[in-house]
Protein backbone atom coordinates (compact mmCIF):
# COMPACT_ATOMS: atom_id res chain seq x y z
CA UNK A 1 0.00 0.00 0.00
CA UNK A 2 1.53 3.12 -1.04
CA UNK A 3 1.54 6.22 1.33
CA UNK A 4 -1.27 8.66 -0.30
CA UNK A 5 -3.20 4.90 -0.01
CA UNK A 6 -2.70 5.32 3.91
CA UNK A 7 -3.39 8.27 3.93
CA UNK A 8 -6.98 8.47 2.49
CA UNK A 9 -7.82 5.35 4.75
CA UNK A 10 -8.78 7.37 7.53
CA UNK A 11 -11.26 5.86 10.21
CA UNK A 12 -13.81 8.51 10.56
CA UNK A 13 -12.57 10.56 7.79
CA UNK A 14 -15.96 12.60 7.88
CA UNK A 15 -15.54 13.48 11.56
CA UNK A 16 -11.45 14.20 11.58
CA UNK A 17 -12.43 16.84 8.60
CA UNK A 18 -15.47 18.18 10.70
CA UNK A 19 -13.28 18.08 14.21
CA UNK A 20 -10.30 20.17 12.32
CA UNK A 21 -13.09 22.75 10.60
CA UNK A 22 -14.20 23.19 14.27
CA UNK A 23 -11.15 23.90 15.76
CA UNK A 24 -10.20 26.55 12.90
CA UNK A 25 -13.31 28.17 13.13
CA UNK A 26 -13.34 28.39 16.59
CA UNK A 27 -9.40 30.17 16.42
CA UNK A 28 -9.63 31.98 13.21
CA UNK A 29 -13.42 32.35 11.91
CA UNK A 30 -15.06 30.39 9.08
CA UNK A 31 -13.61 32.62 6.24
CA UNK A 32 -10.73 31.16 7.42
CA UNK A 33 -11.47 27.44 6.12
CA UNK A 34 -9.47 25.83 3.38
CA UNK A 35 -10.57 22.37 2.84
CA UNK A 36 -6.78 21.46 1.87
CA UNK A 37 -5.22 22.41 5.23
CA UNK A 38 -7.90 20.63 6.94
CA UNK A 39 -7.13 17.39 4.99
CA UNK A 40 -3.15 18.37 6.18
CA UNK A 41 -4.59 18.74 9.76
CA UNK A 42 -6.84 15.12 9.56
CA UNK A 43 -3.66 13.52 7.76
CA UNK A 44 -5.45 12.53 4.73
CA UNK A 45 -4.64 13.15 1.16
CA UNK A 46 -5.58 16.92 -0.34
CA UNK A 47 -8.49 15.30 -2.14
CA UNK A 48 -10.14 13.06 0.53
CA UNK A 49 -12.16 15.70 2.70
CA UNK A 50 -14.22 16.47 -1.42
CA UNK A 51 -15.20 12.82 -1.34
CA UNK A 52 -17.42 13.66 2.03
CA UNK A 53 -18.30 17.92 1.45
CA UNK A 54 -17.82 18.16 -2.41
CA UNK A 55 -16.33 21.70 -1.75
CA UNK A 56 -15.87 24.15 1.24
CA UNK A 57 -19.62 25.53 1.28
CA UNK A 58 -20.62 21.92 1.55
CA UNK A 59 -18.32 21.59 4.91
CA UNK A 60 -19.94 24.77 6.27
CA UNK A 61 -23.18 23.26 5.56
CA UNK A 62 -22.51 20.02 7.58
CA UNK A 63 -21.16 21.95 10.42
CA UNK A 64 -24.27 24.31 10.32
CA UNK A 65 -26.54 21.10 10.44
CA UNK A 66 -24.80 19.57 12.86
CA UNK A 67 -24.71 22.80 15.01
CA UNK A 68 -28.41 23.19 14.68
CA UNK A 69 -29.02 19.49 15.71
CA UNK A 70 -27.02 19.79 19.15
CA UNK A 71 -28.51 23.06 19.65
CA UNK A 72 -32.15 21.90 18.99
CA UNK A 73 -31.12 19.43 21.92
CA UNK A 74 -30.24 21.67 24.11
CA UNK A 75 -33.26 24.02 23.42
CA UNK A 76 -35.77 21.18 23.85
CA UNK A 77 -34.79 19.75 27.33
CA UNK A 78 -35.36 23.47 28.80
CA UNK A 79 -38.44 23.77 30.70
CA UNK A 80 -39.93 27.30 29.64
CA UNK A 81 -38.71 30.31 27.54
CA UNK A 82 -36.37 31.78 30.46
CA UNK A 83 -34.19 28.57 30.28
CA UNK A 84 -34.84 28.27 26.81
CA UNK A 85 -32.55 31.09 26.76
CA UNK A 86 -30.03 29.97 29.37
CA UNK A 87 -29.79 27.06 27.24
CA UNK A 88 -29.18 29.27 24.05
CA UNK A 89 -26.94 30.99 25.91
CA UNK A 90 -25.06 27.95 26.96
CA UNK A 91 -24.77 26.54 23.83
CA UNK A 92 -22.88 29.30 22.26
CA UNK A 93 -20.71 29.38 24.76
CA UNK A 94 -19.97 25.73 24.34
CA UNK A 95 -20.45 25.35 20.87
CA UNK A 96 -18.88 28.33 19.27
CA UNK A 97 -17.49 27.41 16.06
CA UNK A 98 -21.00 25.96 15.32
CA UNK A 99 -22.45 29.43 16.07
CA UNK A 100 -20.83 31.06 14.33
CA UNK A 101 -21.74 29.17 11.17
CA UNK A 102 -25.39 28.60 12.06
CA UNK A 103 -26.53 32.06 11.58
CA UNK A 104 -24.44 33.41 8.22
CA UNK A 105 -26.53 31.60 5.76
CA UNK A 106 -24.26 32.80 3.00
CA UNK A 107 -21.81 29.99 3.88
CA UNK A 108 -24.15 27.01 3.52
CA UNK A 109 -26.51 25.73 1.22
CA UNK A 110 -29.93 26.44 2.54
CA UNK A 111 -31.66 23.93 0.41
CA UNK A 112 -29.63 20.91 1.96
CA UNK A 113 -32.20 18.35 3.79
CA UNK A 114 -30.00 17.31 7.17
CA UNK A 115 -29.62 21.46 7.91
CA UNK A 116 -33.52 22.28 6.69
CA UNK A 117 -34.32 19.29 9.34
CA UNK A 118 -32.14 20.19 11.73
CA UNK A 119 -32.92 24.17 11.69
CA UNK A 120 -36.63 23.44 11.87
CA UNK A 121 -36.39 21.33 15.21
CA UNK A 122 -34.53 24.41 16.68
CA UNK A 123 -37.34 26.82 15.47
CA UNK A 124 -40.21 24.59 17.04
CA UNK A 125 -38.31 24.36 20.18
CA UNK A 126 -38.05 27.94 20.50
CA UNK A 127 -41.55 28.39 18.91
CA UNK A 128 -42.88 26.06 21.94
CA UNK A 129 -41.20 28.12 24.18
CA UNK A 130 -43.02 31.42 23.36
CA UNK A 131 -46.09 29.77 22.80
CA UNK A 132 -45.98 28.28 26.48
CA UNK A 133 -45.66 31.79 27.91
CA UNK A 134 -48.96 33.13 29.50
CA UNK A 135 -50.50 35.63 28.05
CA UNK A 136 -48.84 34.81 24.83
CA UNK A 137 -50.27 37.18 22.19
CA UNK A 138 -51.41 35.58 19.23
CA UNK A 139 -50.63 35.79 15.02
CA UNK A 140 -48.12 38.23 14.41
CA UNK A 141 -47.80 39.85 18.04
CA UNK A 142 -46.67 35.99 18.69
CA UNK A 143 -44.25 35.97 16.06
CA UNK A 144 -42.70 39.44 17.21
CA UNK A 145 -42.64 38.31 20.63
CA UNK A 146 -40.84 35.24 19.32
CA UNK A 147 -38.65 37.69 17.42
CA UNK A 148 -37.77 39.69 21.07
CA UNK A 149 -37.29 36.60 23.32
CA UNK A 150 -34.59 35.33 19.92
CA UNK A 151 -32.85 38.81 19.72
CA UNK A 152 -32.21 38.72 23.58
CA UNK A 153 -30.92 35.02 24.09
CA UNK A 154 -28.80 35.37 20.23
CA UNK A 155 -27.31 39.13 21.20
CA UNK A 156 -26.22 37.93 24.92
CA UNK A 157 -25.10 35.27 22.92
CA UNK A 158 -23.09 36.87 20.69
CA UNK A 159 -21.82 39.89 22.70
CA UNK A 160 -20.72 37.07 25.58
CA UNK A 161 -18.31 35.23 22.36
CA UNK A 162 -17.23 38.73 20.92
CA UNK A 163 -15.62 39.42 24.64
CA UNK A 164 -17.92 42.53 24.86
CA UNK A 165 -19.60 41.13 28.77
CA UNK A 166 -16.41 40.68 30.28
CA UNK A 167 -17.03 43.75 32.45
CA UNK A 168 -20.72 43.82 32.83
CA UNK A 169 -20.61 40.19 33.77
CA UNK A 170 -18.30 40.95 36.81
CA UNK A 171 -17.02 37.80 37.74
CA UNK A 172 -20.70 36.20 37.19
CA UNK A 173 -21.51 33.02 35.26
CA UNK A 174 -23.15 34.03 31.70
CA UNK A 175 -26.34 31.39 32.18
CA UNK A 176 -27.04 33.33 35.61
CA UNK A 177 -26.45 37.18 33.98
CA UNK A 178 -29.11 36.18 30.91
CA UNK A 179 -31.03 34.74 33.50
CA UNK A 180 -31.45 37.50 35.40
CA UNK A 181 -31.81 39.99 32.79
CA UNK A 182 -34.00 37.97 31.04
CA UNK A 183 -35.80 38.24 34.22
CA UNK A 184 -35.95 41.71 34.44
CA UNK A 185 -37.73 41.90 30.69
CA UNK A 186 -39.88 39.25 30.53
CA UNK A 187 -41.54 39.55 34.75
CA UNK A 188 -45.57 39.13 34.21
CA UNK A 189 -47.19 42.35 33.73
CA UNK A 190 -43.69 43.71 32.23
CA UNK A 191 -44.89 43.43 28.50
CA UNK A 192 -46.68 46.21 26.53
CA UNK A 193 -50.53 46.06 27.25
CA UNK A 194 -49.82 43.27 29.95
Amino acid sequence: MSSSERTYHHGDLRRAVLAAALDVIAADGPDALSLRDLARRAGVSHAAPAHHFKDRTGLLTAVAAEGYALFSDALTGAPDLQERGVAYVRFAAAHPAHFQVMFRPELHRADDPALLAAKARATEALRTGVSALPGTPRGEDARLAGVAAWSLAHGFATLLLSGNLSDALEGRAPEEAFRTAAGMLFRPGSRPGG
